[in-house]
């Protein structure tokens, strides 16, 4: 394996773990936004108990599921970046070898 493609792959994995972690984020703050922009209208404790915890098990589950994406993705990056980086190339040489063979004006 190249230089070049081991460098690719390692940084298209790197912007796959900022967005994964950044949705993370964003939905931690939409969920709390949410929460307590609810919780100041319900007047019923009960209630409040079920909304925190069902807000808690959404942040809870869908962090971890983003960690094991993460992780999945670490692990086994080699065939999923290397073949989407060479179905990218494919794709660019294909798309890019009409246009330089149309006659100048």
């Amino acid at each position: 394996m190249t230089h070049d493609l081991q460098r690719r792959i390692d940084g298209m994995f790197r912007l796959d773990c900022i967005w994964a972690w950044a949705f993370v984020v964003v939905l931690w703050c939409v969920v709390g936004f949410v929460f307590f922009s609810i919780t100041s209208i319900v007047d019923d404790s009960t209630i409040r108990t079920v909304l925190m915890v069902a807000a808690a098990l959404l942040l809870l589950f869908n962090t971890a599921s983003i960690g094991a994406m993460v992780r999945h993705y670490k692990q086994d990056k080699q065939n999923i970046y290397e073949r989407d980086i060479r179905h990218l190339d494919a794709y660019r040489a294909g798309t890019e070898a009409p246009l330089s063979k149309q006659p100048a004006e």
